[in-house]
């Protein structure tokens, strides 16, 4: 099993200079990935978002700066707002990155757990599954074929043009991401797309069905089993006890957690609930290395999730507990998620 990082490059919202607050967070970022690979993780992610609280708006320039900084780390977009974004364009970035790595670059592609972009690229929400279905379509349709027709109703069509640089790494790894909708979890099966689930709340076996769903739906479509692969990808930290850890992680979790919640209509957080979640059953992969292997490798007996993804760098996390958490992961966690797994499922 593959185990990686991802983030959305988080930065405070109310920063008086947001460029100096931006060049402070890339600097980090930069490190923190350099660090991932250092440590022998497998892969490292980024988010795009286009809000005031993230710096990534456009991870395939990140992902391009620390590919020539890496070695053997996996680099993957977590995610790309595909239905908002050009594929043509999309594909020509990431293939262009993939050269640069050497071929360790992914695209995770996804819908978006936010709006802006939509408005900002003028787009309509109405259009939100349209959009999203024609890209995929169009975006894989790029990876399949040097020279590309397709025709749709999102924008004009291609007609036998060529779409350059190729990339090394034939096909380009493309990935699903999905928030826990059915629907999306099919249509990954049925594409044969390898498919990520987040679960960043409840009791993450509840969401195991999503995945029967996947195999079902590509089983249907006669796809190999053998192509299918599936992440998923949680928050948590890990520091040197468990009682730091969940010192630590806990106030800048619940400090996003919190605004994306005024914004949605959820209720505050709080300690106890916390607590809860990091506890066996839920959500949250809080604490010393050897409580976090044994939660990881918990969740793989239930899931058999090819990958799993941590995301640690939530909020105003401080960026050394950040890199004392990475170097845990990679010499403490690792190790020993690897050596409970059978040798075909511990993979790199």
């Amino acid at each position: 099993m593959e185990l990686g990082l991802y983030t959305f490059a988080d930065v405070d919202p109310n920063a008086a200079n947001k460029g100096v607050e931006a060049k402070r967070r890339l600097d980090d970022l930069l490190e923190e990935i350099q660090l991932a690979d250092e440590v022998g993780l497998d892969v490292f992610g980024l988010g795009e978002h286009h809000r005031p609280d993230y710096m990534a708006s456009s991870p395939s320039t990140i992902l391009a700066a620390v590919a020539v900084k890496t070695k053997n780390i996996r680099l993957s977009s977590a995610v790309t707002v595909l239905s908002s974004d050009d594929p043509v364009r999309v594909f020509q970035q990431f293939a262009t990155v993939d050269l640069l790595s050497n071929g360790r670059v992914e695209i995770m592609a996804g819908r978006g757990s936010f709006i802006e972009s939509f408005p900002l690229f003028g787009y309509e929400l109405d259009d939100y599954d349209l959009l999203f279905a024609e890209k995929l379509q169009l975006l894989m349709e790029i990876r399949d074929n040097e020279v590309v027709t397709w025709e749709g109703q999102t924008r004009k069509p291609i007609a036998g043009r060529g779409v350059y640089p190729r990339p090394l790494q034939d096909p380009l790894p493309l990935w699903i991401a999905i928030g826990g909708t059915p629907q999306s979890a099919a249509r990954a099966g049925y594409l044969g797309l390898p498919l990520a689930l987040a679960i960043i709340g409840g009791e993450p076996r509840r969401f195991a069905p999503l995945f029967d769903l996947y195999r079902q739906s590509a089983a249907k479509a006669g796809v190999d089993a053998k192509t299918l692969k599936t992440s998923i990808n949680v928050h948590g930290f890990i520091a040197d006890t468990t009682e730091a850890a969940a010192d630590t992680f806990y106030e800048p979790q619940a400090v996003v957690m919190n605004r994306i919640g005024r914004e949605r209509g959820w209720g505050p957080t709080n300690r106890g609930q916390f607590d809860a979640a990091r506890g066996p059953q839920g959500a949250l992969f809080v604490g010393d290395p050897e409580t976090v292997a044994e939660k990881i490798v918990a969740n793989h007996k239930i899931f058999g999730n090819d990958r799993f993804m941590l995301q640690m760098a939530i909020g105003p996390m401080p960026h050394r507990d950040i890199m004392r958490g990475i170097e845990l992961y990679g010499t403490k966690v690792a190790p020993l998620v690897r050596k409970a797994l059978t040798p075909s499922e511990a993979g790199a």
